[in-house]
């Protein structure tokens, strides 16, 4: 489990823990904290940028999956510094994916996000959408899923691309994002500092004028990595598939959910909208249900309660 002490990867981590897997994590701390993972894991402070590194690991561990959940995720960032991502996003993923076929794994799990689906105009997107990346970031995760798909179709591992829409939540506390570019914990650290909520445009073609995005629950896409794993020890599924809820809110929903939960009377600011942002993007959820027997569980209010 790569990433294991990021925000999502701690959340697969103890999903897979709950399930009686043995987790071997391997995260460079560079986002990830120490504190999420679970005493008595095994813990390597490694980047997977580190084919010496890797090599030596595999060949000490019988490692019969993996989860790649390290990465860079900020699309803002990805525009400063795109060297950055395709680094640790594209190249280092694509050492770690040698190394594992090089040892024999047998099913390699890639984290993949709906920034692939940049270029539709659809509103609803299923697997089958034509990949267009409107950022660096998104084009990080559309070239590592192509390697993902090349090995698979050479026969030489069964893995899948999991493509997360807006992830949101938190299990425990110690797990919250408290930072980053994920909404609900920018939106929290403002209204911490009694500063108004931002909303980067307010003109786009939604019934709101605010762009609308699929959140769903991390213990949800925690979940599915392990219903991933267990269909690929199995047979392989799908080379992608998405997870997400299948129902669209629209960023002034979510915000104004924060504040009645938080019970804030601080009113939105309307700010410039963001480079690489499409006005709607909402999962197509069929094939998950299909391929993993996954449906998402968790509502927008357990979301937003779960993070405060």
């Amino acid at each position: 489990m790569t990433g294991g002490a990021g925000y999502i990867g701690s959340h697969v981590v103890r999903a897979l823990l709950d399930s009686k897997y043995q987790v071997v994590v391997i995260d460079d701390l560079c986002n990830g904290k120490l504190e999420r993972i679970p005493e008595g894991t095994e813990f390597y402070k490694e980047s997977i940028s580190s084919e010496e590194f890797l090599r030596d690991l595999f060949s000490r561990e019988k490692i019969s999956a993996v989860i790649n959940l390290a990465a860079f995720k900020s699309v803002e960032e990805s525009f400063q510094n795109p060297k950055k991502y395709q680094d640790i996003n594209v190249d280092a993923m694509g050492t770690l994916l040698q190394v594992s076929i090089d040892a024999g794994t047998k099913v390699f799990v890639q984290s993949s996000s709906a920034s692939v689906y940049g270029g539709s105009k659809n509103v609803y997107v299923d697997e089958s959408e034509p990949l267009k990346a409107l950022s660096p970031y998104g084009q990080s995760k559309i070239d590592s899923e192509e390697l993902l798909n090349k090995a698979i179709q050479a026969g030489v591992i069964k893995g899948t691309s999991l493509r997360y829409f807006n992830v949101a939540g938190s299990k425990l506390p110690i797990l919250r994002e408290l930072n980053g570019a994920n909404i609900i914990p920018v939106v929290l650290s403002r209204l911490a500092t009694d500063q108004q909520p931002l909303i980067f445009g307010n003109d786009y073609p939604t019934p709101d004028g605010t762009c609308v995005r699929d959140y769903i629950h991390v213990e949800d896409i925690a979940r599915a990595h392990v219903l991933a794993v267990n269909a690929l020890l199995e047979k392989q599924i799908a080379q992608a598939i998405n997870i997400g809820t299948g129902r669209g809110y629209s960023v002034m929903e979510l915000i104004m959910e924060i504040l009645r939960q938080k019970k804030s009377s601080l009113i939105p600011l309307v700010s410039q909208r963001r480079q690489g942002d499409p006005a709607m993007l909402v999962a197509k959820v069929e094939l998950a249900k299909e391929e993993l027997g996954y449906v998402a569980q968790k509502t927008l209010e357990e979301m937003v309660a779960s993070s405060i």
